[in-house]
């Protein structure tokens, strides 16, 4: 199979892990752990009294998905660059 060929099964598979929950379940809240675990934390222990507080809180939720975003994208990019390099370093010694 030519390598095209994989990359487009792979991006298909991509947009179906990404679409089909949004379209199967309509009115569904896709909220992250966080909020979760201190909703469970306070039902468990309703005088519980974090021990941190965050160093910056951004003014937003929108602000906070960009920063979010942000550092998954800087991520990406740090990785794409170590696996390109080790790839070139296998190719060099052929």
């Amino acid at each position: 199979m030519a390598l095209w060929k994989k990359n487009l099964i792979l991006i298909i598979i991509v947009i179906l892990i990404s679409v089909i929950p949004l379209l199967t379940l309509k009115n569904a809240e896709f909220a992250g752990a966080d909020g979760l675990a201190e909703t469970a934390i306070t039902e468990i222990a309703p005088d519980y009294k974090p021990w941190f507080s965050p160093i910056y809180e951004p003014a937003s939720g929108e602000i906070e998905s960009l920063l979010f975003a942000l550092q998954a994208a800087i991520g990406a990019g740090v990785m794409g660059f170590i696996l390109g390099r080790i790839t070139a370093k296998k190719s060099d010694k052929n």
